[in-house]
């Protein structure tokens, strides 16, 4: 597995990652213990070492999940998890003492004494983005936490938290239909040199090719049937981005989900994506994209056609887009 570094950070890890999250929650029902810990050391085997967790996956039972499947290599893996999209009063819950007790909490969970990198889930705005760094600069001190994030954060937050404390990696959607990070992220990433960590990088599973105008989604375990682009309407007007996709993909003898995380690799050398991994079969083909190098030729084509395709409906339904700075 090729290495990246996640800006200036001192951060190296595995150029794909593991997202953790589907094994327990998001997409589907959560697997068995002993399939998730399979997957998860599966990844390892095969080279991955940086593995994306949070405590709102579950909630909870993810991060307790990746802890057990972790522990007999904990040392040799970079472990990400975040705090502040839950809270026993509900909703965002960023303050400096309750960011404290999530690090406790996950820390017991995981099976570790220090979490490599923790993000900010979402922005909280009842909360100075100052003050949020400050209490993680106190649990890098303590040796708790050893690295700082943020996720779906804008480029102004972005700035601030990282004048108070280095932000090594920002976490936010991005993938070949969703390209809002282009306009501000990941410039002021580039300027600052903090590594920057795709979530959705296969567009939540549309950019596999696996899903089409007639797949539906359990509304009680699956997130996505309540996202506007992934009504039966948007798929279909969605799928000549797959389209083109699969005929780069077959003319190269390789798979979709190959080349769309290749073109994000290609993107900036700080960017490691975090695919959903929650099946055997899917880390090898995710992995492989690592390996193939797009050619300037192969985006520059990737480009000029996807000018011609305009992608229907908004990434996220209206409750998760309210937490997200664009």
């Amino acid at each position: 597995m090729k290495m990246r570094k996640l800006g200036n950070s001192g951060l190296e890890v595995s150029a794909i990652g593991m997202g953790c999250m589907n094994l327990s929650f998001g997409t589907g029902k959560a697997v068995d213990i002993s399939e998730g810990v399979q997957v998860i050391r599966a990844g390892y085997e095969k080279g991955i070492t940086f593995f994306d967790t949070a405590e709102a996956y579950g909630p909870f039972t993810n991060e307790e999940l990746v802890g057990q499947a972790l522990e007999p290599f904990r040392k040799k893996v970079l472990l990400a998890t975040k705090f502040g999209m839950i809270s026993e009063e509900g909703g965002l819950n960023s303050r400096p003492e309750h960011i404290k007790k999530v690090a406790e909490a996950s820390l017991k969970r995981l099976k570790t004494d220090y979490i490599d990198l923790f993000y900010q889930h979402r922005v909280d705005p009842s909360v100075p983005i100052e003050d949020v760094a400050g209490a993680v600069k106190e649990l890098i001190q303590e040796g708790k936490v050893k690295f700082f994030g943020l996720s779906e954060a804008g480029a102004d937050t972005i700035r601030r938290a990282h004048a108070v404390q280095q932000v090594a990696a920002v976490q936010n959607q991005y993938s070949i239909w969703t390209r809002e990070p282009e306009k501000e992220v990941l410039p002021v990433c580039e300027e600052l040199g903090i590594g920057f960590v795709p979530w959705g990088p296969l567009g939540t599973g549309f950019l596999t090719g696996a899903i089409t105008p007639d797949t539906k989604f359990d509304s009680a375990t699956d997130l996505r049937a309540a996202f506007p682009r992934f009504t039966q309407e948007a798929l279909k007007a969605n799928m000549p981005l797959v389209e083109m996709l699969n005929e780069i993909a077959r003319s190269k003898g390789v798979s979709t989900v190959q080349i769309a995380l290749a073109w994000l690799l290609a993107q900036k050398p700080f960017i490691v994506p975090i695919p959903g991994m929650d099946k055997l079969e899917y880390i090898e083909d995710n992995i492989k994209s690592a390996d193939l190098a797009l050619t300037a030729a192969d985006l520059k084509e990737i480009e000029g056609r996807l000018a011609g395709i305009a992608i229907q409906g908004d990434r996220l339904n209206k409750e998760l887009l309210s937490l997200s700075e664009e």
